[in-house]
């Protein structure tokens, strides 16, 4: 009976320590290794579990894993407002405002601090620095000086990655364990996503999905025009990206369809104005409705409801003006360059005012 009992206990413990070692596998940190992290340019930024930052480097082709050590959950209510923050991040840095030009913000939803990518000076030759600020509006440099990290690198970017060119990677997402891509490439279908397994490993570095597009707008079937920004959005039990392409079409992608080496077709499901250009996106629900809340250089902030998105076959005519989802511009809101959401009720946004004075401040979801 003894003998037994002790069997029983050594295999559970043996049990118990497979676990241990399968979930230390999976964990967001496996496999992030101590490096010096040097950027040749600082772009689009998104968060994965557990305050890892995803840093990418389009200038550089790269994209970097890295753990900021952020991941305490907050129990402030504080919601930042830094006027001048272009002006505090030059001073931070030792540098004129003229010189600075952020790139990109992401919210760590854990701690509700924000990340900015900046580039300062001018040129490809221009320095890239990521920036934290606090719930308490306080900045401060994020070393990448012997941090926890890994990276991949985005094979066949072709002419738009020579030259500093941000279109090799303009927009990123964590989506279910992965972290997913847009940007251009020297495949005959340009315009591609690729969707990436983190924690990184060597087979990452593999070919993304091409993306077909009909832009209503243009009258006509595109692959050459990667997309601008994107927001995750699960339609029924599929996930899916909802896609804003220059001028403005606006276009669903189901998640599970981004194989490597394979073409896949959008469905636009809106064309929301021409001469414009998409700057940044998220997904919200407010009075048990869903909404796209988008950020524009030309036409303003936009609330696009998504009621009727799962039933949308698709623009595929040319249409003049607007067409598909139905938007509102939101009032009293200009000048916004970027945004992200900061808890389920407000957005982080960047705005630009007069004399190119940038504030970081929070509004209320529409």
């Amino acid at each position: 009976m003894m003998h037994r009992l002790f069997a029983l206990v050594v295999c559970a413990a043996f049990v118990a320590a497979g676990l241990a070692a399968d979930k230390a596998e999976k964990a967001p940190t496996a496999g992030l290794e101590k490096a010096s992290i040097t950027l040749k340019s600082a772009g689009p930024l998104a968060f994965g579990p557990q305050g890892i930052l995803f840093i990418g480097d389009p200038q550089g082709a790269t994209i970097y894993a890295v753990d900021t050590g952020d991941r305490t959950a907050s129990t402030s209510t504080d919601k930042p407002k830094v006027e001048g923050v272009n002006e505090k991040v030059a001073s931070l840095l030792g540098a004129e405002a003229s010189e600075v030009r952020i790139a990109d913000l992401a919210v760590n939803p854990v701690s509700g601090n924000t990340y900015l990518s900046v580039a300062r000076g001018k040129g490809p030759k221009a320095a890239a620095v990521v920036v934290k600020v606090g719930r308490d509006g306080k900045l401060s440099e994020l070393s990448l000086a012997d941090v926890k990290s890994s990276k991949v690198k985005i094979p066949n970017p072709g002419a738009a990655g020579k030259g500093g060119s941000s279109d090799v990677i303009t927009h990123m997402a964590f989506v279910k364990g992965k972290l997913l891509i847009a940007g251009m490439s020297s495949e005959k279908f340009a315009s591609t996503l690729r969707s990436v397994p983190f924690p990184f490993k060597e087979e990452a570095t593999t070919k993304g999905t091409g993306v077909e597009i009909y832009h209503g707008a243009h009258g006509a079937i595109e692959t050459r025009s990667p997309i601008r920004v994107f927001a995750p959005y699960k339609i029924g039990d599929e996930e899916h990206i909802l896609a804003a392409y220059q001028c403005t079409p606006l276009v669903k992608l189901p998640v599970n369809k981004l194989e490597p080496g394979t073409k896949l077709k959008g469905t636009t499901v809106a064309e929301l104005g021409n001469r414009n250009r998409p700057l940044s996106i998220i997904v919200y629900n407010k009075g048990g409705k869903d909404y796209a809340l988008i950020a524009n250089n030309a036409r303003g902030l936009m609330k696009v409801s998504l009621e009727g998105v799962d039933k949308a076959e698709g623009i595929s005519e040319r249409i003049s003006g607007t067409a598909g989802l139905k938007y509102d511009t939101v009032k009293g809101m200009s000048g916004v360059q970027k945004l992200d959401a900061f808890g389920k009720d407000h957005a982080l946004v960047l705005v630009q005012g007069t004399g190119g004075k940038m504030t970081l401040q929070t509004m209320e979801l529409p």
